[in-house]
């Protein structure tokens, strides 16, 4: 694991662009509304990675819609396949941290090790993410 150095507290310069990597099919046999849980999972520790000041992304935000543009028939199907990760792994080759939630997942590990190898941020719990202040946050008008 990569941790901070920072104070706990960051200037506005300092804001990370984080994907957050979690289990989206792991252990759910494809059931809708335990996929629908894991993605739930990783969207509430988006907004806590925002409240921290940063900007995060989930994969899925970006792969789903141009999965369902693309036709898919099932989760994992060739067209599934064909976006899913390789979205993930073009967003872990570009932001600045990784944070891994949720339990056993080999593409939210794939995303942590990517950006170790790209020198990138990894965070396992929220606790090493540095607090951005609110007023280094500027609003867009």
């Amino acid at each position: 694991m990569i941790a901070f150095r920072y104070a706990r507290s960051m200037s506005k310069s300092n804001q990370l662009f984080v994907l957050v990597a979690g289990p989206y099919r792991s252990n759910t046999g494809d059931d809708p509304a335990k996929i629908e849980q894991n993605l739930h999972t990783m969207a509430q520790a988006a907004l806590k990675v925002f409240r921290l000041g940063h900007l995060p992304v989930l994969g899925e935000s970006l792969a789903l819609p141009l999965i369902r543009e693309a036709g898919t028939q099932r989760v994992g199907d060739a067209v599934f396949d064909e976006i899913f990760h390789p979205i993930s792994r073009m967003l872990a080759q570009r932001v600045d941290a990784v944070l891994r939630v949720g339990g056993a997942s080999k593409g939210a590990d794939e995303m942590v090790d990517i950006a170790r190898r790209t020198g990138k941020y990894v965070f396992e719990n929220f606790s090493e993410i540095p607090r951005i202040e609110a007023d280094a946050v500027e609003e867009v008008k």
